[in-house]
């Protein structure tokens, strides 16, 4: 199982990943993956962001669950 790492860990490496792409010297295959990885993160950002959207919408209703409708 993947280690899950911090919201800041994975902007920290998406900066470091879009850095190394800018620069033009790797290959299309080293590009290729370091896309995808950068996917992978921005998921993982997404879904830290989206957790942290629900508490507060919990502490919000004074720490009930929002209804569905």
């Amino acid at each position: 199982m993947a280690k899950k790492i911090s919201l800041e860990e994975s902007f920290q490496k998406l900066e470091t990943i879009i850095t190394e792409m800018e620069d033009g010297d790797m290959t299309l295959e080293d590009s290729f993956k370091k896309y995808e990885e950068g996917m992978k993160l921005i998921k993982n950002c997404s879904d830290s962001i989206d957790r942290v959207e629900k508490k507060l919408i919990v502490l919000e209703n004074g720490g009930e669950e929002p209804k569905e409708g």
